[in-house]
């Protein structure tokens, strides 16, 4: 019997959660449908179901993580929470959104099917109450195929101070998603919103991680602090409740440009080498920031190159001629501990 190194690794009792389902899943196909190899044979790393904006031209949402997870060897179901001509810092976009009660028709679909077991959930920018009210559902829904599910949340709601999204969204992250996360990814401000306290010093950011692992998740990045003019990720893993994080920090040059996309980009790749390394954050993290920086750097040297103004705009960032940098990063910046 063949046995992948992701099922030694979540365990005997998810083992048989997934005999099960996937005993189920051919049962139900039989000789009409061909079985699913995602399930039949799992990949060494793991299965994901992304929700996420899309856009048709450039690289937000899904579009900035799905490809990233797939070069380091993920199976990934996007569903698109939006699809848009393009990301919403242009003139003028056109689309659709996707609501709730879609989202669940999505899910009973798969459901149906006996296509709903995952090891990860991954969560990006979402836009109403309903819609992340319907995401808690999901996740209880995941879960009940799968108890070790992780769930990876990068709660965005605003930065540098403004809310991008309803208030009220605010409170349902904070009483309702927080709790049953694996892990958060949020900015500075974000991280201010969930925990209702200032972050001014790393002190600050280091806290605000004591108070959300409290509330939930044993995984906690803030992707960007803004220390005295230092740009800092703040990183802490507690391994078991009750005990003190294991917590450092990534020193992060600033780049003189805006991105699109960089903060979806970013909690996917934690998600990615998180997995991979699950008892080392900080060397997850390393790999993290080492791809996006040099993706970065890519991506304003190549604006350069045909003459723009940098900081006239947000910049796309340049996620496919990036391929080698996102499977093979050379690790630039380093995570010091704290003590």
């Amino acid at each position: 019997m063949f046995v992948s190194p992701l099922i030694t690794r979540i365990g005997s009792s998810s083992i048989r959660s997934l005999s099960n389902f996937r005993t189920r899943c051919l049962k139900q196909l039989h000789m009409a449908h061909p079985p699913i190899l995602a399930l039949a044979i799992p990949s060494d790393t793991g299965r994901v179901l992304s929700i996420q904006s899309h856009t048709v031209q450039g690289y937000v949402g899904n579009k900035s993580a799905v490809f990233p997870l797939q070069l380091l060897g993920y199976d990934v179901d996007p569903i698109n929470s939006v699809q848009f001509s393009n990301h919403t810092g242009y003139p003028t976009f056109k689309g659709q959104v996707l609501n709730g009660e879609q989202l669940w028709e999505l899910i009973e679909g798969l459901e149906a099917n006996g296509l709903l077991y995952y090891t990860h959930l991954l969560t990006g920018y979402i836009g109403s109450v309903s819609f992340l009210n319907t995401v808690l559902k999901v996740v209880d829904k995941l879960r009940s195929v799968n108890p070790k599910l992780k769930f990876v949340c990068d709660p965005v709601m605003g930065d540098e101070g403004k809310l991008y999204v309803p208030p009220e969204l605010v409170t349902v992250y904070r009483e309702k998603v927080v709790p049953v996360a694996s892990m958060l990814t949020p900015n500075q401000f974000e991280a201010e919103q969930l925990t209702g306290s200032r972050i001014t010093s790393e002190k600050d950011g280091q806290e605000a991680c004591n108070i959300l692992h409290a509330a939930g998740p044993s995984k906690v990045v803030i992707t960007s602090i803004n220390i005295d003019g230092t740009l800092l990720l703040i990183g802490s893993h507690q391994k078991e409740k009750g005990q003190s994080p294991e917590q450092f920090k990534i020193v992060i040059p600033k780049i003189p440009a805006y991105f699109t996309g960089t903060g979806d980009l970013t909690t996917a790749l934690l998600l990615g080498w998180s997995n991979k390394y699950p008892d080392d954050l900080d060397k997850a993290a390393e790999l993290a920031v080492s791809s996006v920086q040099a993706l970065l750097l890519r991506t304003l040297a190549d604006y350069q190159k045909v003459g723009y103004d940098c900081q006239s705009s947000s910049l796309e960032i340049r996620l496919i001629q990036s391929l080698d940098d996102i499977r093979n990063p050379e690790v630039k910046y380093r995570a010091k501990r704290y003590n």
